[in-house]
């Protein structure tokens, strides 16, 4: 079998603000795209419409390898596309959610993930009043099930939305079952071992970087 000389090439790491810029260039070309605001675009205009330097843009797009055209700029169903497969939400993925509190079941019942290509499939939780019920039709399963699950069906994505207590503990049996990127929403850092994506997002943090820029502001206006 022939292997694409791209496939053996080593990859770049991508800067992390990049990757954070990314959605946000992808949901204003959607936008543009589904009201068919216009065929073609150019860096100058996407960073003047979302206040970044246009070089910027240029160089955020180049990783994602879109080509644009002579005097046209890109065009932007394609750079929809791109940004779509770079990003890998043209392939929806498979994913458990532990702990249906009131955030886990908020997160249940976000149709938005899906465009971005997550897909939660089923949630877990050992609160015995809640299994075998529904949430926004995902089924509650025991989290004593959650390893073998995790096996069964490959599922390689969980996302922990626990108590501190719980956290590291669920976060080592999703390892060990073979999931091998956490979105964590718990009030605590877990700890995976090295190859293993987490993804922090500490909700009680952006509170208090609210707060402090909110507290800053009031005391320059008096």
């Amino acid at each position: 079998m022939n292997i694409d000389e791209k496939t053996i090439q080593p990859t770049k790491p991508i800067p992390e603000p990049t990757l954070r810029r990314l959605p946000v260039y992808y949901q204003y070309l959607k936008k543009m795209h589904d009201e068919k605001q216009t065929e073609y675009i150019s860096c100058t205009k996407i960073g003047n419409d979302l206040n970044m330097l246009p070089i910027q843009v240029r160089k955020d797009l180049a990783i994602t390898d879109a080509v644009g055209r002579p005097k046209l700029g890109y065009s932007v169903a394609e750079l929809v596309g791109t940004i779509e497969e770079f990003l890998g939400w043209n392939n929806t993925t498979d994913a458990y959610l532990v702990g249906t509190g009131n955030l886990g079941a908020a997160l249940l019942g976000y149709q938005g993930f899906r465009e971005y290509g997550l897909n939660i499939i089923a949630a877990f939780d050992a609160d015995e009043s809640k299994v075998g019920t529904e949430i926004c039709g995902k089924t509650i399963f025991h989290v004593k099930k959650l390893s073998d699950m995790i096996r069964r069906m490959g599922i390689k994505i969980g996302i922990l939305t626990v108590p501190a207590y719980a956290a590291q503990e669920l976060a080592d049996n999703m390892v060990q079952a073979g999931i091998q990127a956490i979105w964590n929403f718990s009030p605590i850092k877990v700890i995976a071992p090295a190859g293993i994506i987490v993804q922090h997002e500490n909700l009680a943090s952006s509170l208090v970087v609210l707060s402090k820029k909110l507290a800053l502001i009031i005391k320059a206006k008096v």
